[in-house]
Formats: structure tokens, C-alpha cells, sequence
């Protein structure tokens, strides 16, 4: 893996590498949680059975109207979070300590609040059921577009409609931090900064200082790594 992080880094700057996390740290989650595989009995005792369950989820009826999700989608995840998270939520030291286990030869706890946050639709401080699930929805089951909003809601970290040069460098500062200095001993503190500014030559497409949502789909759409790694989320459940 960290061969792989290293030649996209390297060639097709941090970017790039950040729209693979979002797949990869995704995908990790998942199997973390235990949800990518489906081959576990969909059986009806999975069908909110809430009894030690601190936060009730809507009905299963409502989610599987509001995601892409079947039903016995719906169980397979709801069994692996309550398994994991048995409060029914999820707040965001929890968060922390689950990516601090996926990349321990760095330090991942910036890019998990800025991932956190991101799933953290109603802004209260906790990941609920609802909340994985819509997330989960649109990056596995969601249009590219519906999968490139999410990114760039992801890098817009004060929610304003644009991307700032300020902001992509805390996310490709928490990107470095989390894949380990050590890691790329090539690579100069200055990295980050060098790359945030490649990433506004190829994105600001009027040279404004701040990446829209729309420049921002369009380069993402112009790019095979970028289209491929979206390719990663199909079929996954």
C-alpha cells in the first residue's frame, strides 16, 4: 500500500492521493465494521432489534426509500455497526481511534475530523446509523457527480462553496501527517504547499484563488486516476 501511496504522490500529486483516501479509508471503515460481506444470513432479528441500543434509527422501510440500499443491505450494515458501536452512534474520538488503526505509521487524526465532519451531517457531534448510511449511499451507490460533491464537500471545510487555498492545505497537511513523514523521507516539509499549488493551477480554471464545485468536477472528470478510483466504490456490497 504504501508503495502505491507513493507513486501517486509522486506523479500525480497529493490531489489525486486524497480522492484514493477517501476510496481507500472508505473501504477500510467497511471492512473494519464488518460490512462488506454480505454473505452473513439476512436474518429478521436484524431488523432494528434496539433493546441496548441508546439512538433508535428510522425504520427500515424509510432508509431503504431514502438510500440505494435493499433491505438486506440494510440489515448487513446495521448488524456491523451495532456491533461496533453499540450506543448507536459513533462520536468523533471513536472516529479517531478507528483510523489511527488504519494508518499507525502516521499521525491520522486531522484527516479523521475532517473525514468525521464530513459524515456529520446534522452537526451534533455524533455519526449515527442514518448518517453512515446516506454517506454510504452516495459513495457506493451514488452517481459521479453525487460521488464528486461529497469530495468537495469533504475539502470545503468551512461549507462555503469553494475551495481556498488555506483549506486544501490543511487537508493535504492532515493527508501527509496521516500517510507518515517517515514514510516519503524524500519529500520536503514544504510538500503540502507545493502540491496545493498544483492543485490550483489544474482546478481554478478563471484563476480566482478559490475551486468552485463545478471547476472542481470538471477537473476531477478530466482525470483517468481520479475516474478509476471512483471505479473502486462499484460493486463493493
Amino acid at each position: 500500500m504504501h508503495l502505491f501511496f507513493q507513486d501517486k504522490w509522486e506523479v500525480e500529486g497529493l490531489q489525486t492521493v486524497g480522492i484514493l483516501l477517501v476510496v481507500c479509508s472508505s473501504l477500510k471503515l467497511m471492512h473494519f465494521l464488518g460490512l462488506i460481506d454480505l454473505s452473513t444470513a439476512d436474518s429478521e432479528e436484524d431488523d432494528f432489534e434496539l433493546s441496548t441500543v441508546c439512538h433508535r434509527p428510522e425504520s427500515m422501510d424509510k432508509l431503504q426509500e431514502q438510500t440505494k440500499f435493499t433491505k438486506k443491505e440494510l440489515q448487513v450494515l446495521y448488524r456491523g455497526f451495532k456491533n461496533e458501536c453499540p450506543s448507536g452512534v459513533v462520536n468523533e474520538e471513536n472516529f479517531k481511534n478507528i483510523y489511527s488503526q488504519f494508518f499507525p505509521q502516521g499521525d491520522s487524526s486531522m484527516y479523521a475530523h475532517f473525514l468525521f465532519e464530513a459524515f456529520d451531517t446534522n452537526k451534533n457531534g455524533s455519526v449515527s446509523f442514518e448518517d453512515f448510511v446516506f454517506g454510504l449511499s452516495i459513495i457506493l451507490r451514488g452517481t459521479i457527480n453525487d460521488r464528486l460533491n461529497w469530495a468537495f464537500n469533504l475539502y470545503d471545510l468551512n461549507k462555503d462553496g469553494c475551495i481556498t487555498k488555506e483549506e486544501m492545505l490543511d487537508i493535504m497537511t492532515s493527508i501527509y501527517d496521516m500517510m507518515g513523514k517517515y514514510t516519503y523521507p524524500t519529500m520536503q516539509d514544504d510538500a503540502p504547499r507545493e502540491h496545493v499549488e498544483s492543485f490550483f493551477q489544474k482546478m481554478d480554471r478563471n484563476k480566482d484563488g478559490v475551486v468552485t464545485i463545478e471547476e472542481f468536477i470538471e477537473s476531477c472528470k478530466k482525470d483517468e486516476n481520479i475516474m478509476q478510483s471512483m471505479q473502486l466504490f462499484d460493486n463493493v456490497i
